[in-house]
């Protein structure tokens, strides 16, 4: 994985671990709206052992349980507070930090250019809250992230529940079409690139909705539950799917598909080319055919091992369906008791799709 994808991968991590530790229900989190409500502002250090140590001065011992009146109170003066690196415990208070001045900042306000500095230098986590606009600021390393209010959240989190709700319906009528064709052996390449893309879109969505999540702590209990209802098995779908059409490894498509930007995954050419095809226009309407993976896996009590078994033996789905279960058993793993249900299942899936339609 190149170095700058690795790196924005981490520093998404790093992001949700701060979220989670400012959530809404947490001590910290409640002391910060304390000291918004007293419009004081404040900045706070989570220590890092010497390295905080080391470029704070003056201030004094505290050294008490972290709550949030202590945190409010103590916020009122103007140095900053140093909490345990655990946060359960209030360290220092009304200190100077004095990072490298050298340390670049693209902050304005002396209280945020400190808090930048201090948070590269030591890689410790650093609020700052700020009197004039009453916002708080999370800073880490080269990370930087303004935290939203539990109401902004929650209306984020609800216009990306609509917006996947809209997607999910969308790839459930595509799906349903796809099944169609692929028991009749009419699969277009356009098809497959149509539903992948959606599903990709869903994959994002959820993404966001579960930062949102990360961030709202105790307050997103109705939207998980929402979200989980709504995606359901849609991710599953389309892994399955993805590995039934392309023409590379199925694992690496789905990396690259997630670096994808929104601009190249809205055009179907760039999709093709990811998932090993010459990426034409005019190669949209190639016929294309499942291996099975998705439709076998549908089958109770199969295992994953007998999929892969099947799938190597008879090459794709038009191949299993017109098989027999007499050469079904010829394949390993797959006996004659597993063969016949395997027969009656496939049978079973394939009416069932079309009374659907029908």
């Amino acid at each position: 994985m190149p170095d700058n994808i690795q790196n924005k991968n981490n520093n998404l991590l790093n992001l949700l671990a701060l979220l989670k530790l400012t959530s809404p229900g947490t001590p910290l989190r409640e002391g910060l709206e304390m000291i918004l409500q007293a419009n004081t502002g404040g900045l706070i250090v989570v220590e890092n052992a010497e390295k905080v140590i080391n470029a704070i001065d003056g201030g004094f011992k505290v050294d008490c349980y972290l709550t949030p009146p202590a945190l409010a109170e103590l916020a009122k003066m103007d140095g900053a507070i140093i909490l345990s690196k655990d946060m359960k415990k209030i360290l220092y208070a009304n200190t100077q930090l004095v990072p490298d001045y050298l340390i670049s900042t693209s902050e304005r306000g002396t209280r945020h250019r400190a808090a930048e500095r201090m948070a590269k230098q030591t890689n410790s986590l650093v609020i700052a809250i700020s009197q004039s606009r009453n916002i708080v600021s999370l800073y880490q390393g080269e990370i930087k992230y303004v935290l939203k209010s539990t109401s902004e959240l929650v209306s984020k989190a609800s216009q990306a529940l609509q917006t996947l709700e809209r997607y999910r319906l969308v790839f459930n009528e595509a799906l349903d079409e796809l099944e169609i064709l692929e028991f009749q052996d009419q699969v277009k390449l356009f098809d497959v690139l149509n539903i992948v893309q959606k599903g990709e879109m869903i994959k994002r969505i959820k993404g966001e909705i579960g930062r949102y999540i990360v961030e709202l702590g105790r307050e997103s209990r109705l939207i998980e539950m929402q979200l989980k209802e709504m995606v359901g098995n849609i991710l599953d779908e389309y892994r399955e799917i993805i590995r039934d059409y392309t023409k590379e490894n199925y694992r690496k498509v789905i990396e690259k598909l997630m670096k994808m930007s929104m601009e190249e995954l809205l055009e179907p050419t760039n999709i093709m080319g990811i998932m090993g095809y010459r990426a034409k226009a005019e190669n949209l309407d190639i016929s294309v055919s499942s291996r099975g993976y998705r439709v076998l896996s549908k089958i109770p009590h199969l295992s994953s091992s007998v999929i892969e078994n099947v799938v190597k033996a008879l090459g794709d789905l038009p191949n299993i369906m017109n098989t027999t279960a007499v050469d079904l058993t010829e394949i390993n793993e797959v006996g004659e008791i597993r063969a016949n249900s395997i027969k009656q299942e496939l049978e079973r899936l394939k009416n069932k799709i079309f009374l659907k339609k029908y």
